[in-house]
């Protein structure tokens, strides 16, 4: 196997944050609301994980007002989606490789 996993994208809620993310043209982002719901995480449980992915230098997050109320927007960085396309490519190559190159019996 020649990728490595990402032990910090590799954990669930952080692998399925980084997959909305990725997703997303250039630099946009997206509400830590919309986030939160869209993944079916509570509040703490996101912040931790967007957290350790901005410690990390994968994601940046926004804080900004509107009306009054504060409002977090989280992004992938360049280097979020290098670490995330070399994650997957990761998992590929487990999923496609043989049994330690060995025939099935």
């Amino acid at each position: 196997m020649k990728s490595q996993l990402d032990e910090i994208i590799h954990q669930p809620a952080r692998l399925r944050i980084m997959a909305t993310l990725a997703a997303l043209p250039g630099n946009e982002s997206v509400d830590f609301v919309y986030l939160r719901d869209f993944l079916g995480l509570s509040d703490g449980n996101l912040g931790a994980h967007l957290r350790r992915l901005e410690e990390a230098g994968y994601i940046s997050i926004e804080k900004t007002f509107q009306d009054r109320k504060p409002r977090s927007y989280a992004a992938a960085t360049a280097r979020g989606r290098e670490r995330y396309k070399a994650h997957l490519a990761a998992l590929e190559e487990i999923i496609s490789a043989p049994a330690g190159g060995r025939k099935a019996r």
